[in-house]
């Protein structure tokens, strides 16, 4: 059976900013609006509703299965919807966003035999940094800034699994994007690496760079500016840990509570 036409499907090849007067403030780095997707017949996001401004960590949490990480594919062009609108900085079509986003997936995409420096050349020239020099200073600028100049020219096969994911942020970096996706980045780090990832999170947001960040821990969720409950492929509700609390039911309760309380009150 056919899909009936919506927004998405309307949309040409070319990209096609929404409307933007000079009067205005810049497009939103994400707008989604009444986003569906299904695998055959088993839905997985319902009527996904975001906003995300410029310099916000927006963090979704949810329990697996609750739809991370396909709402997450669908924003990185990976997937496309059945319907509903995605909009990334104004565009709204599937275009070529490799000199404004980076993704960071849930399992990592490196290369075991090369060394750190080498699968970070590798995905520089992907993004497309042809020229060498250019690409060469990238390299070891984000080497540097991400600590992994002791493991430069080790190969990746001999790292621990906190340091592949330090490799694997390297990566989504590179390009120096405005936008970042990150699939559960902190998943099986110790309390100090995970700790050092959340420091740098917030360092690159005030500078302006957006992320999204996908997690089923607490410990990651209290950090975000804005935290968007899902539960079976829904956003139940998606606010800032603080308002989150009080929806709950105030200061005195805990998010992992707020949550629960969502979760078992959400149709």
């Amino acid at each position: 059976m056919s899909q009936s036409r919506n927004e998405f499907d309307m949309i040409s090849d070319n990209p096609t900013p929404l409307s933007s007067p000079s009067n205005l403030k810049p497009p939103l780095p994400v707008l989604v609006k009444s986003l569906n997707f299904s695998y055959g017949n088993n839905k997985i996001l319902t009527d996904v509703d975001l906003e995300i401004p410029t310099g916000c960590i927006q963090g979704l949490l949810g329990s697996n299965g609750a739809g991370k990480t396909t709402l997450i594919n669908l924003l990185v062009g990976k997937l496309k919807p059945n319907s509903g609108l995605i909009s990334i900085f104004g565009v709204t079509t599937r275009t070529d966003f490799s000199n404004k986003i980076g993704y960071m997936p849930q399992k990592n995409a490196l290369y075991e035999t090369l060394t750190t420096k080498e699968n970070i050349d590798f995905f520089a020239r992907m993004q497309g940094i042809a020229n060498k020099k250019v690409r060469n200073n990238s390299v070891e600028d984000i080497i540097e800034k991400v600590k992994l100049t002791d493991t430069a020219n080790i190969s990746v096969s001999k790292l621990s699994g906190g340091m592949k994911q330090r490799v694997s942020l390297a990566i989504s970096l590179i390009n120096d994007p405005n936008l970042l996706f990150m699939d559960e980045p902190t998943v099986g780090l110790d309390p100090e690496l995970r700790a050092y990832f959340w420091n740098y999170f917030q360092e690159i947001s005030e500078k302006g760079k957006t992320l999204i960040i996908s997690t089923h821990t607490m410990d990651d969720a209290v950090h975000c500016k804005k935290l968007g409950f899902m539960k079976s492929g829904r956003i139940i509700a998606n606010d800032s840990p603080v308002e989150l609390l009080k929806i709950a039911g105030g200061k005195n309760i805990s998010l992992e509570k707020s949550f629960l309380h969502l979760y078992r009150n959400a149709p």
